[in-house]
């Protein structure tokens, strides 16, 4: 039997692949809404992000994410992510 490929996404805040299922997807609606997908199959337009408050500090301040959309983040939407991964790392521990 063959081995299944696993796709790589690339996170915007430190620039490493990894697989996709490791990644938090940042997803934007056909709306212009933005929001996090944890489950990766929201539809829309997605950006990958580490887990990690780092990298999306990282790609926060370098307006990453933001390119990768096509659209400008407000602040509230940031903090939201911010507060979600906290909430998913506090989790995992």
């Amino acid at each position: 039997m063959t081995q299944r490929k696993i796709p790589l996404r690339r996170c915007n805040g430190c620039g490493e692949s990894k697989p996709k299922k490791e990644l938090v997807r940042v997803v934007r609606a056909q709306d212009g809404t933005v929001s996090l997908d944890l489950t990766g199959k929201k539809p829309g337009r997605g950006a990958y992000v580490c887990p990690s408050a780092a990298c999306l500090a990282k790609a926060r301040k370098a307006k990453r994410i933001e390119r990768a959309l096509e659209v400008s983040i407000p602040d509230e939407i940031y903090e939201a992510m911010e507060a979600e991964i906290e909430k998913g790392e506090r989790n995992a521990q």
